[in-house]
């Protein structure tokens, strides 16, 4: 049981970091050059599946990551899978406070032109993006090194 769970983790935070990573290298510059009214578009398409999966896959790979905390052997081993489900709960906070309340003032914009005077929240969502993105990659980076501890 131990050894998938291990195997979870690492495919969690894993997968977790690289969809962060590939959407700050090709979503988060294709929504900045898009002009108003397409970037709406473009972002209700996008993230219609990712509200569904992204969030299970954090709380999961944090979950496991904090078990793990408690039971590695190693007391280095147990703070680095410590230190990555803290990490892994950024993700989940900075997504929940910062880039979904983004997402869902997008998703109700009514399709075509932007209304007068639109707070253009395409810098935020980005910077959001951007921190939960940092979060994520330390968080497998700690995971990995735990692992390897862990296995050494």
């Amino acid at each position: 049981m131990q050894e998938l769970l291990t195997i979870l983790l690492l495919v969690g935070s894993g997968t977790t970091a690289g969809v962060l990573f590939a959407v700050a290298l090709s979503v988060v510059p294709a929504f900045a050059a898009l002009p108003p009214e397409r970037y709406v578009e473009t972002h209700k398409l996008v993230g219609r599946r990712f509200d569904h999966v992204m969030p299970a896959v954090v709380l999961a790979s944090t979950l496991i990551g904090a078990w793990q905390a408690t039971e590695a052997a190693d007391t280095t081993a147990r703070t680095l899978f410590g230190a990555a489900a803290a990490f892994g709960l950024a993700v989940s906070l900075v997504s929940q406070m910062g880039n979904v309340p983004i997402n869902r003032t997008v998703k109700r914009l009514p399709a075509g032109p932007v209304p007068d005077g639109w707070d253009d929240p395409r810098r935020r969502w980005r910077a959001w993006h951007l921190l939960r993105t940092s979060c994520a990659v330390a968080a497998l980076v700690l995971n990995a090194s735990a692992v390897v501890l862990a296995t050494a």
